[in-house]
């Protein structure tokens, strides 16, 4: 696996990725989670989008990614069902993270839905602390930070 920056020709795998794994989240939250409706191709020109692709060139997953008021804002990472269990997700995160720190940011921040019970799981193991829960776009966002050594 290889991870490389996002190119207006990925847009469309991105949407479906996006559409893949956020699927099942639908019916919980009654409409389509945020990263889903996002404006790819703002964020593929902005730079802020990495894909993870395989050895044989297919796109397994994506993560948004940028700067913000002094740290890494980690807006989305989705990975398609098929390549689920695999370490793409953690893949992505450990690349943002690194990315930070090439920056020298001194944290990453993320939120994730409040529905999204398996990503309130995931982020703790990967080192990350939830620093609270609010109501935000209409979406009850629950708020991680990793502090980076």
């Amino acid at each position: 696996m290889r991870i490389r920056p996002a190119t207006p020709r990925d847009e469309d795998d991105i949407r479906g990725c996006a559409e893949d794994a956020y699927r099942q989240y639908v019916a919980a939250i009654g409409r389509k989670p945020a990263p889903v409706v996002a404006d790819f191709r703002a964020q593929i020109r902005e730079g802020q989008i990495h894909i993870a692709e395989g050895v044989d060139g297919e796109i397994l997953g994506f993560i948004v990614f940028f700067p913000r008021d002094g740290h890494m804002f980690l807006e989305n990472v989705a990975v398609f069902g098929a390549a689920a269990g695999r370490g793409v997700g953690g893949a992505l995160i450990a690349f943002c993270e690194a990315e930070a720190k090439r920056l020298r940011l001194p944290c990453v921040r993320l939120y994730t839905n409040e529905k999204m019970t398996q990503n309130l799981s995931i982020y703790p193991h990967l080192g990350y602390v939830e620093t609270g829960r609010r109501e935000e776009d209409g979406f009850a966002r629950v708020f991680f930070e990793k502090h980076l050594a």
